[in-house]
């Protein structure tokens, strides 16, 4: 009978909880108003529609293919982002579990002797010493009546979306970092080609300046020069191999791999360029990872006002036990061994002295710090399209004016070389044209190596479903939830 009722009770709060579980004090989300630019400033009338494929192997290179995909199965960056992932899922577990009941198991044994009070017919009754055994299933629960516990949940399970959003954040990044670094080193070995070959002709001159000045043919000025020249460009060539190494190590670590070579593949004049994507700004809300991981952070900061507001009022939890007890082992599961137990407890705040307040305070300023965060994120996000879309437009142009000043130089070179062998022209106007010609061919393959990677630029920040095609099972996981 007495345990019919227990039944019935613990029935009976069930419903009560079930009918009070939808208190919350939480205040409803509601994603924050965004006055979104209603297109790019900078965005190309030929901008492709979609991004969300893997934009990278446009390039048409192999090896940088080989490096993509190196980097996300071996990236350090990217095994910290998933661990960080499974550890908010577990946390989100263990939070959840608040609202279901407790339940468990324990077992005891126990010998004990007393003091014996003297001669006594009575304490010659009392077996001295004394064993006792027991075995009993517990039960505990706290009804979440005002939705502390489902509120916690939340923030936790909200802390999960947003870590997930920050493991995507790592892998655009890495993949990102990887292609503008390779293009960058792309870039250096055609400045070293360039530097090498100028070196080649510049020796020329000097041989021949040596021998003209042996045969009195021109002075030993004229050498020196042609022997300043040589040395200029020769200096230029342990810097850039320099570059080439530190850009070498740093794709290597993006690898997950030690310092060392990297493989290189296409030359820079045989890349293709990818298509620059068009989006509206307003969808960067659900593109862009780091804008998500920001908004969960909002999420997760307004349902903790409601766990903090819910501790103002009391909380109420069941107990419950079931089991045996005997004095011997052997009649632990026979007999009138049997023992239960149940209780009720309420648990409430009168004079806390700020302890509530303050936490409430603190979630409310949490949750407007959080908005705020949102707010500017998405401000930056707008900002970062717009800059990697007009250094792309502005590199476009760059590069044609400087591609007329290569060919300018070439043959203000080649005619003053002509008018020098033809005695018009001083050594020195010869000297001038070929100074002003080597910087400048740097610069333009420096140029064009930006101008690839600017499309890397614009693929970051526009984000997109490529950066689920580039992670992969492997790296996106089992589901969530």
């Amino acid at each position: 009978m007495r345990a019919r009722r227990l039944v019935v009770l613990a029935g009976t709060a069930l419903a009560a909880a079930a009918l009070l579980s939808a208190c919350s004090f939480a205040p409803p989300y509601v994603r924050p108003a965004i006055d979104a630019p209603k297109a790019y400033q900078y965005e190309p009338a030929d901008a492709v529609t979609g991004s969300d494929v893997e934009w990278w192997k446009a390039f048409g290179d192999p090896a940088l293919d080989a490096l993509v995909a190196e980097a996300l199965l071996h990236n350090g960056n990217i095994e910290v982002a998933v661990a960080n992932l499974e550890q908010a899922a577990a946390v989100f577990t263990q939070s959840r579990s608040g609202l279901f009941p407790q339940i468990g198991y324990g077992a005891s044994a126990a010998r004990t002797r007393s003091t014996e009070p003297g001669d006594s017919r009575l304490a010659a009754l009392i077996p001295n010493p004394q064993s006792a055994y027991q075995a009993a299933l517990s039960a505990s629960w706290e009804i979440d009546l005002w939705g502390r516990i489902r509120n916690q949940s939340e923030a936790a399970r909200a802390n999960v979306l947003a870590t997930d959003d920050a493991r995507r954040a790592v892998v655009m990044s890495i993949v990102a970092g990887v292609v503008t670094d390779y293009l960058q080193l792309r870039g250096f070995d055609e400045q070293l080609a360039i530097a090498k070959k100028t070196l080649g002709v510049y020796g020329e001159s000097v041989r021949l300046f040596e021998l003209k000045f042996k045969y009195g043919q021109v002075s030993q000025m004229n050498v020196a020069q042609a022997q300043s020249q040589y040395e200029s460009a020769a200096a230029q060539i342990p810097q850039i191999e320099s570059q080439i190494a530190q850009a070498q190590d740093a794709l290597s670590i993006l690898a997950g791999r030690n310092p060392g070579p990297i493989a290189r593949g296409k030359a820079l004049d045989e890349l293709k360029v990818p298509p620059v994507p068009a989006g509206l700004p307003s969808s960067l809300l659900e593109r862009r990872p780091d804008l998500r991981q920001s908004e969960q952070a909002l999420v997760g900061a307004n349902a903790e006002i409601g766990a903090a507001k819910a501790l103002y009022f009391p909380s109420i939890s069941l107990t419950a036990a079931l089991g045996t007890a005997s004095p011997d082992l052997s009649g632990l599961f026979t007999g009138p061994a049997r023992i239960w137990s149940y209780a009720g407890q309420v648990t409430g705040p009168i004079f806390t002295f700020g302890a509530v307040s303050g936490q409430v305070a603190q979630a409310e300023a949490g949750q407007r710090a959080a908005l705020a965060n949102y707010r500017l994120a998405v401000r930056n996000a707008f900002g970062d399209v717009d800059n990697a879309l007009v250094a792309n437009q502005k590199l476009s142009e760059q590069i044609a004016a400087q591609t007329r000043l290569v060919a300018s130089l070439t043959d203000y070179e080649r005619l003053a070389r002509l008018q020098y062998d033809g005695g018009y022209a001083p050594y020195s106007t010869v000297l001038q044209a070929e100074q002003s010609l080597f910087p400048a061919e740097l610069s333009l393959a420096s140029m064009r190596a930006s101008l690839l990677a600017s499309a890397a630029n614009i693929y970051k920040a526009m984000g997109g479903g490529w950066v689920d095609a580039a992670a992969g099972p492997r790296i996106a996981g089992q589901p969530l939830f």
